[in-house]
Order: structure tokens, then sequence, then C-alpha cells
């Protein structure tokens, strides 16, 4: 090389060193280099190879002379001519490449090829630059020493590049992270805090799939909770035993787990997903608060990927951002549970009070009523039907009676006295109390007893009859254009205890689905003259007789409750 040469080479360095001042691109600045490589060097084609730590190959990022299509192409480190440059850092100079096996072919016209590996100031090799010629002996030792400053220059130019990039990434991902902070610290609701936590999580690295895993309360397995892909909010449905995958690793030992290619081992979740989806790799940190772990926060690609320290300490922070929102959530739906049931208590106190003052009232027209009622000369023959109205009415006479005296004897120690009845008797007259009533409303009644046996019980029978008419009259008002009400009596054995069963169905709209998980407490109510007491007095009855009041059905077709009652003692 002349003294000329020497001076292109020299101009080649200083200009391949200044490439970081004209362009922040890598692509672009390699594309800056590999010109500069043929302007100063005797070579027909040259190609700039990168080595991708996560496959652990050489991929063609910038080329020149080669055929087309050849960019993007990959070699195992340890293959080839530049593979083996790669792997062992040393240059190769060629002079003819078919006298040597560790020649790939890619072009049959190349003859002579000159590769030298790409190192940083640190020593570690980052990719290989190779020059061809299809003459023999095409490159001298005074090339190969060229191309080596020229590659070292170039790699001290990727290297800077590299790092604005990483710190300009850094400082994006740094304002997504207050960002998102920002975003759900400003949420009450834990599915809105969820679902903006694995939303923006994708957008700090390029992945397929996040997804949000909380521990359910009995402790024993991970339920998915949140969970966006590329198209949005994604849903899916996935239990996870803490015993069978990965992520339960990750949870019990609150320790983030990283598995580069999920196909390859045995992983217990998103098993269809992970098939059609592609997905290769996951990152799972643990969603943690004050060292106790409350979920997982997992993200997957659907390529082969390394998540560099940085990638984990970003996902760990967080998850962690995650627990706090997540715990004040919790702690905010707690505050406004006590003070949901600090008003109920406060209108329960209130309305205890009006009861007490109406009972008082009640009493003294009540006895009137009594005295009058029972000087009346009522006597029908036993087969007038009047003769049994009769009965009931001095019975719910004394029934008002028992009620005034419970309210205002209210918070004394008395045990109510219970007798044995036949359940099925005792529906009986419940429904002649309401016959009247269904039928003015066009409400046919069919009453089926699935057991052969009388059913014995031993109830107070006001208290048993007030529950079952609650029930008749909210079926009824269910029905305004008429229907049908079903009851069926029968025994079960429930919890390996024998006990009486009523099933009270209609043909009603159903419940509504809001108000589902709440019927049973006090002022929930859905029509404007209701109290919202009368199916949370049902329940106080049958808890007070060991009994229980269930949701069997609801839907558009109609709603069935289910009450159950211990059977008598000796039955």
């Amino acid at each position: 090389m002349n003294k000329s040469e020497n001076n292109l080479a020299i101009d080649a360095l200083y200009r391949i060193s200044r490439v970081v001042n004209r362009t922040e691109d890598t692509r672009e600045a390699l594309d800056i280099i590999i010109d500069e490589i043929l302007n100063v060097l005797p070579a027909e084609s040259a190609a700039i190879e990168l080595i991708n730590p996560d496959r652990n190959c050489l991929s063609i990022e910038v080329q020149r002379g080669f055929p087309r299509g050849i960019a993007g192409t990959e070699l195992k480190v340890g293959t080839g001519v530049t593979g083996w440059v790669a792997y062992h850092g040393k240059a190769l100079n060629l002079g003819d490449v078919k006298d040597d096996h560790r020649y790939v072919e890619i072009d049959p016209n190349i003859v002579s090829e000159l590769a030298v590996p790409m190192q940083t100031d640190d020593d570690s090799i980052i990719g290989v630059m190779n020059i061809d010629s299809s003459r023999k002996d095409a490159f001298s030792k005074q090339d190969e020493k060229v191309l080596t400053l020229m590659a070292a220059e170039a790699s001290r130019v990727l290297s800077r590049l590299w790092l604005i990039q990483q710190l300009r990434h850094a400082a994006a991902q740094l304002e997504a992270l207050i960002d998102i902070a920002q975003s759900i610290v400003a949420k009450r609701q834990l599915d809105e805090i969820l679902q903006t936590i694995s939303t923006r999580s994708r957008e700090l690295i390029s992945c397929e799939l996040c997804a949000i895993f909380l521990r359910d309360p009995e402790g024993e397995s991970l339920s998915l909770r949140a969970a966006s892909g590329p198209s949005g909010i994604l849903d899916l449905q996935e239990t996870i035993s803490l015993q069978d995958s990965s992520i339960g690793t990750a949870y019990r030992r609150c320790k983030t787990i990283e598995i580069t290619d999920l196909p390859k081992i045995e992983e217990h979740h998103f098993q269809n997903l992970i098939q059609n989806a592609h997905l290769v790799s996951m990152l799972s940190c643990p969603i943690q608060f004050e060292g106790e772990a409350v979920g997982v926060l997992n993200v997957y690609t659907d390529k082969s990927h390394r998540f560099s320290d940085t990638e984990k300490r970003i996902f760990e922070t967080l998850a962690s951002l995650g627990a706090t929102a997540i715990r004040n959530a919790q702690l905010y739906e707690r505050i406004f549970q006590s003070e949901e049931l600090l008003r109920r208590s406060e209108r329960l106190t209130t309305l205890g009070l009006l009861s007490a003052e109406i009972a008082h009232e009640i009493r003294n027209p009540l006895t009137v009523i009594q005295l009058l009622f029972e000087s009346l000369a009522l006597d029908f023959p036993e087969e007038d039907l009047r003769n049994k109205d009769v009965r009931v009415i001095r019975e719910k006479l004394e029934q008002l009676e028992s009620i005034v005296t419970r309210v205002l004897s209210f918070g004394k120690s008395q045990q109510e006295l219970h007798s044995r009845y036949n359940l099925n008797k005792l529906l009986d007259d419940t429904l002649h109390l309401v016959r009247l009533k269904l039928k003015q409303s066009k409400v046919d009644v069919e009453y089926t007893q699935g057991h052969p046996d009388p059913i014995m019980v031993d109830v107070h029978k006001g208290q048993i009859q007030q529950a079952i008419l609650n029930l008749l009259i909210n079926a009824n008002q269910a029905m305004p254009n008429g229907g049908c009400i079903q009851i069926f009596t029968t025994i079960e054995n429930i919890d390996n205890e024998t006990s009486a069963v009523i099933l009270i169905s209609d043909s009603g709209s159903g419940i509504d689905p809001v108000l589902h998980d709440a019927i049973f407490d006090s002022f929930l109510t859905s029509r404007p003259d209701g109290t919202g007491l009368g199916l949370s007095i049902v329940k106080r009855i049958l808890k007070s007789h060991r009994g229980s009041i269930t949701v069997e059905s609801s839907s558009s077709k109609g709603t069935t409750m289910k009450i159950t009652l211990p059977l008598a003692n000796g039955v």
C-alpha cells in the first residue's frame, strides 16, 4: 500500500469515527461504514455481520456485491469462515476459499475472502467484517491490518450508538414507568388497575403477551386476572396450582424466573396458547408487598429472547408498583365496605326505634280488635269454609300480638317456642292465606310432595309462614301478567345431615344479575315500593331455625329459591 493509499485509509478511519456525529441510526451507520471499506480495499463484495446473542448466530446486517436476498442470512457462531472468526476472535485471510473446509458457499464467484472480528474495547466480539474477491490471493497482510483497524473503529462507533440508544430507551422506559405509576395510582377498581398494568407493560418491551395472575383467597392456586396481546385486552381463563408451574415457583420463592424456550419444558399453563401463538420466551416477576407475594406478572415473546438485567429490573419495578396499587385498591374496597356497613347499621338502628314506636301504637288497637273478634258469635258448621277462615284470623291475630311483643322486648334473652309440624300441612295453611291474592293476579300454583311420608320439622309456625309468604309474594310480584308458581317438597342429605327441602319456582323474568350476589342484604330492592327487608328477614328466620335459603337458579325463564330446614329429632 503506497502513501496515497495510506492517506485514503486514514481518511476513511476518520470518517468512520465521525459517523456517530452524522446519524444515530445503526443501519445508516453500517451503510456508511461498508461503503468506506469498499472505497479503500480491493474487494468486489463486502458484508458486516453482527452476533445475535439470543440465538448465538451471525446475521448479515448490510452487504454490497452479493446476490439479492442475502441480507438477514444467519450463520451459527463457529460455522463457516465468519463463524470461525467470531468464535476464535482471530482474522482469517483465505487466498482460495475452495481449499478451506470452513468455507460455506454463498456466491460461486468468490475465490478470496478476508474476515476480521469486530471487538469492543473490553474485547467482546460483537460481529465480523468480511470482504471478498473473484481473484486468487486478492488480499495482502496490509489489507488485513487496514480492515482490522476499520473493524475496531466501527466497533467503537456501534458501541457508542448502542449506548445512546440504550440511554434514550432507558429514558423512555423511565418516562413510561412514571406514566404507568400515575395512571394506576389514580384508579380505585382492582380490575382497571390490572388491565392498565397488563396493557402498558407491552409498551416497555416488544412482547406478544402480558398476563397477571393473583393468588386465590384459599392460597392454593393462582388465577388469571388480566391479559393483553397485540389486539388489546384478552378474554382468557386460567388457574394454576402453585406446585405445577414455573410461575408457581416464582410466586413461592419471590424470585424472578426466566425461560428462554417454553416449548422445550413441561409448562402447565397456556398450553394451547403457547402452541398456537408460538410463544417462545417468558419472564415471570413476583408481585410482592412488604415481602409477601400476592401474584405474578408475566411477559411472553414469540421469538427466542434473553431478557437483559435492565429489562428484569424494569418489570420488577412495575410489579412492585402493581403490588402497591393492588393493596391500595383492596384497602379502598374495605373502607367502602365498612362505610356501607355503618350506613346499614345506622338505618337498622333507626328502623329499630321506629319499629318499637309503631309496635307500641299498634298494640292498643290490636287488643281492641282481638276483644271484639272474640265477642262475635262466629260459630259456623264444621264443613263451612268460613269456619277455617275464622280459625286463620284468630291465628293471625295471635301472630300479630306475638310480633308486637317481640319488637317491644327486642334485645331480651327470650327463647322462641317451637313446635313439631308437618311441613306439607304448614304449606297448605300458608297457601290458604294467599289464595285470593294469587287468584286475582292470575297466578296458578302447582304443589308437589316429593316424599311419600310426612316431613316433620320443629319450627315456630308463624315465623316459617312469614318466610314462605315473603317468597310467595316476591314470586307473585315477579309475574305482573300472571304465571305459575311451582312448590316442591322433599328430603335431601345435605352435609351428612338429612334436611327438609322446599323449592319455590316462578315463571318471572329472573333476578337482575347486578343484584344476584346481594339479594339477601338489608335495604336491597329493585322495586320502587319495596323496603329491601323481605329476603333479609327470610334469611334471618331460617338461620334462627338452623336452616338456609339460597338461589337455586335464576334466568329469563324464572327463579327457583331453595329452603332447607333440619328434620325434627327422631324422624
